[in-house]
């Protein structure tokens, strides 16, 4: 069985390319990547704001959403889940305390 998040990944880069009157992600895709990024960031607030209301149900659709959106910002920036993966296994085993120490930035 297929995972989801890789399902959605492919739907994704599939639809970047269609018409913007038939597909939301080419919607977006068309209209740049810092309107991508400016919806990424208002999904985040949506999920930030459902966990402070301890809103169970709302959290976990605004978390889809927002997984969604960042799927179509990596996308856009030629990245993808198995970007994501490689980053966090390279992580794996190491503080978060120590890995932000580490960070050049």
């Amino acid at each position: 069985m297929a995972d989801t998040l890789d399902v959605l990944e492919a739907v994704i880069r599939a639809r970047r390319t269609a018409s913007p009157d038939s597909s939301y992600v080419a919607k977006l895709t068309h209209r740049g990547r810092a309107k991508i990024a400016q919806k990424l960031g208002e999904e985040a607030t949506e999920t930030v704001i459902a966990a402070i209301r301890d809103d169970r149900e709302e959290l976990t659709k605004e978390a889809a959403d927002l997984v969604f959106h960042l799927l179509v910002l990596l996308a856009d920036a030629g990245l993808g889940l198995d970007d994501v993966r490689a980053e966090l296994a390279r992580r794996e085993g190491v503080s978060g305390i120590a890995e932000k120490a580490g960070r050049s930035v």
